[in-house]
């Protein structure tokens, strides 16, 4: 059976092939005689009770320059689709609310969308954690600064970030002794109008963030550390981390074990674990990547894993 798949992403011409784990899972995809169409969010539209794209019908070549070709152009309903993978890059916002909406309509139909939209809107990358207290640092959620005060105060060094961000954006280290407390604390909080995170540092980050990658609940045996530059907080690699890779411990594991389970009863298909030291810390379920770093260290294609279960999925669903 001939299959169609349409991704919703930040617009194609911005990305770095290399890098880019969406162009892998098209490049794993296209290996298959998948049709791939393309679309932003902005090409996404509801009319008379139906879901429709403005796709572009579009090949695919492993290269950094001339890497997609556009064959065509139309306008059709997206259940007419096989899959739909939404990985458009945060910020979530209200704006990526409204298009899981319109998603929920398609994934009514036979089209088999993800992550599900209605998981994605459950489940906030920083916050979601909490679901799995066993797994994270001590943690506090709140708008209050003085609560915040007090959980720094207590723990002496804290990690604080926005719950809506990702690549390390706004992500501080703060200090019992830190003159700029209050300064970091109304800027992040909006003057107490909005919910951050507050997490004890854990020093074990200057040994890297270790990303982990799970496939309908089941880990990849490696991990990428993504490891902090001098005097950087953040190792996110797109804040200049290094990345290396590693093998699972037996408490990342654990950690999988844990979470794994609910991920893919939630219709999670595709997540990415940060792991610090012992400890989870966010489960990221919009656009996770590395997968293109972990291929080449490993020798793996966990793109076409990813696209063998997504066809095993539709098997199941026609019989």
């Amino acid at each position: 059976m001939s299959y169609k798949l349409g991704v919703i992403m930040d617009p194609i011409e911005t990305i770095k092939p290399h890098k880019d784990s969406t162009f892998a899972m098209l490049l794993a995809a296209q290996k298959q005689n998948i049709e791939l169409f393309y679309m932003t969010q902005a090409d996404v539209f509801l009319q008379e009770g139906m879901v429709y794209g403005d796709m572009k019908k579009i090949t695919v070549t492993d290269q950094d320059a001339d890497y997609y070709k556009i064959e065509s152009s139309l306008t059709r309903p997206l259940s007419e689709l096989n899959i739909i993978l939404m990985r458009k890059d945060p910020p979530f916002d209200v704006e990526y609310i409204y298009t899981t909406h319109l998603l929920d309509l398609v994934a009514k139909t036979d089209c088999l969308v993800l992550n599900d939209p209605q998981a994605l809107r459950d489940a906030n990358e920083k916050l979601y954690t909490a679901w799995f207290p066993q797994c994270c640092p001590a943690t506090l959620v709140t708008r209050s600064h003085v609560r915040l005060n007090e959980f720094i105060d207590k723990h002496k060094d804290t990690v604080l970030k926005p719950l809506e961000g990702m690549g390390g954006f706004s992500v501080f280290r703060v200090q019992k002794e830190d003159v700029n407390r209050s300064v970091i604390l109304e800027l992040l909080t909006q003057q107490e109008q909005r919910y951050i995170m507050a997490q004890v540092y854990i020093p074990e980050i200057s040994e890297g963030d270790k990303r982990i990658l799970l496939i309908d609940g089941e880990p990849i045996p490696y991990a990428l550390a993504r490891i902090p530059k001098e005097g950087e907080l953040r190792g996110n690699l797109a804040a200049g981390g290094k990345g290396v890779g590693m093998p699972l411990t037996e408490r990342d594991h654990w950690i999988c074990q844990q979470v794994g389970p609910t991920l893919k009863k939630k219709g999670l298909m595709f997540v990415g674990l940060d792991i610090i030291g012992d400890y989870l810390t966010e489960i990221n379920v919009t656009s996770p990547t590395c997968i293109r770093e972990l291929d080449n260290l490993y020798n793996l294609d966990i793109a076409g894993q990813f696209i063998e279960r997504i066809l095993q999925r539709l098997s199941q669903k026609t019989q």
